[in-house]
């Protein structure tokens, strides 16, 4: 009985988080940020390219606004990562890209 339950104690214990379940559930929770991080990148794009002529140009309300909004877009992205099913099954370089977008957006929306 003793070999019985050494052995039975060795075999690896099942979890939630099993890796082969990951794959599908990645896709899954990637989808929805990347709804989010596309038009984050986009208005940020945006606004980096956007060159007011004066200080009172029209340009340069829409391009603080633009950058307003990709920070906007990345910190939701960013509250939907940091649950805690989010971090058990997405990786840490889902934190780099939305605090390096939104980084450069800030900057942008406040030396326009």
């Amino acid at each position: 009985m003793g070999s019985y339950r050494d052995a039975r104690l060795r075999l690896p214990r099942e979890d939630v988080d099993l890796p082969e379940d990951r794959g599908c559930l990645r896709w899954v929770l990637g989808i929805p940020l990347l709804v989010l991080y596309v038009p984050a990148v986009y208005s940020c794009c945006l606004a980096l390219a956007m060159r007011p002529d004066s200080p009172y140009d029209e340009v340069r309300r829409d391009a603080r606004f633009l950058g307003g909004f990709s920070v906007f877009l990345c910190l939701l992205g960013l509250l939907i990562t940091i649950t805690p099913l989010y971090r058990r099954t997405m990786g840490r370089w889902w934190f780099a890209a939305p605090v390096l977008l939104a980084t450069v957006a800030y900057f942008r929306a406040r030396t326009v």
